[in-house]
């Protein structure tokens, strides 16, 4: 059979551990069989970032912007202990960070469901998607160690050279200081990301922050998004028959462990980590769940929302088995494919991407499964996989359709 031919390359930004090995086992047995696949190819592994003093986390965002669809690979976020484990020149910040900020845009999250896996918060009926503010914040912080007793000043100077000054504490001793921003044009793009969105797939909007303890910071996030909502979306949302509202973040995790699902929850950078994180385990694993970054000009970054399974890697290090479930890696390459397929006009290109989410999906409901699965599923007379082995079914399955 003659593979599917491809116009324009996908960014491909391989990543670490784990999820680094089974890239390449979807690579040589769900793609390249039948795909000519094109990509421009960036090693965001933690060695060569390091390597690299991190201009390979850069360039893989420029060229998405050149580009227009990128598929990442999880990646590591170093740590103290990663610091002496790699050997690293400095601490470099989050590669996702650094995407995000050269991108800006909107990520969206939502879970993958499948027949067996049924969430554990009974009353979810329907999936529900994050809508996670991809700009600024603690991803994007300056931090210092408070060696001792002192002021600490938040300062900012205009252009001509008049300042705002506050304190921010006067310290008895040692401690810690951590300094955030964003912008309102960001803010603006992640607003109107979310409109759009919610209009696209006809679904109710929830907005929260803690505008009641951060009554500028996040008091800013709730009235830009309420100037957009009134000036230029109120009367689309009525059309719609859906709804958009505003809560504080409390009371909004509040509503949702009692909401059937089937709505979008917007929320700023780290809530949406956090509770993206919260909603795919709920629903089955955080390796069910699709991740993709869309920026204002129109580019995309397909991704797994979950890390690079650093326990497993171990494991496969000392030549063990694992059962690694790949499934959200296998959705972020369909996703990149069917994105691709769309702006270049290949209509076999998202078929194809189609089929091996369907493949995926019913290779897991005819009862083979990862280790992960296997312990919360419905279904009986299971069939537990390892990592490998998964792969290699979603293919015969595939093949079979």
């Amino acid at each position: 059979m003659e593979k599917i031919k491809m116009t324009t390359p996908l960014v491909e930004m391989d990543g670490d551990e784990m999820t680094r090995i089974l890239w390449k086992m979807i690579k040589d047995e769900l793609l390249l069989p039948y795909i000519d696949l094109k990509t421009e190819y960036y090693d965001l592994g933690l060695e060569h970032r390091n390597e690299t003093d991190d201009q390979v986390t850069i360039d893989s965002a420029e060229a998405t912007k050149k580009y227009g669809v990128a598929v990442k690979c999880a990646t590591i976020t170093p740590n103290a202990a990663r610091m002496t484990e790699y050997n690293l020149k400095e601490m470099w910040k989050s590669p996702n960070g650094t995407i995000r900020a050269a991108l800006d845009g909107t990520v969206f999250r939502a879970p993958i469901v499948v027949k067996g896996i049924e969430p554990c918060v009974r009353n979810w009926e329907k999936p529900i998607t994050l809508a996670r503010h991809a700009y600024g914040d603690v991803y994007k912080n300056t931090e210092i160690k408070v060696p001792g007793a002192g002021r600490a000043e938040l300062v900012f100077t205009a252009e001509d050279g008049s300042e705002i000054r506050e304190t921010i504490h006067n310290f008895a001793g040692s401690g810690i200081l951590q300094g955030i921003h964003n912008t309102d044009e960001s803010i603006s793009s992640f607003a109107k990301a979310c409109f759009n969105y919610a209009l696209d797939t006809k679904q109710d909007l929830w907005f929260a922050t803690k505008d009641t303890i951060s009554k500028k910071y996040d008091h800013n996030f709730k009235d830009i998004f309420q100037d957009i909502y009134e000036k230029e979306y109120a009367g689309k949302f009525e059309k719609a028959g859906i709804e958009y509202f505003y809560t504080l973040i409390d009371d909004a995790v509040a509503r949702v462990m009692k909401a059937k699902g089937g709505f979008i929850w917007a929320c700023k950078n780290y809530d949406g980590d956090v509770m993206s994180d919260m909603v795919s385990s709920a629903f089955g694993s955080l390796a069910m769940m699709t991740s993709v970054l869309v920026s204002p000009s129109g580019v995309y970054e397909y991704e797994a929302a979950h890390g690079t399974v650093q326990r497993h890697y171990y494991k496969h290090l000392k030549g063990e088995e694992t059962s690694t479930n790949s499934v959200a890696t296998i959705f972020a390459w369909t996703g990149a494919l069917r994105k691709r397929g769309e702006l270049d006009s290949i209509p076999e290109l998202v078929t194809f991407a189609d089929k091996l989410e369907q493949a995926t999906l019913q290779t897991i409901e005819n009862g083979k499964m990862t280790k992960d699965l296997a312990l919360i599923t419905s279904l009986t007379d299971v069939t537990v996989l390892n990592s490998g082995n998964f792969i290699k079914a979603v293919r015969d399955t595939y093949e079979e359709l």
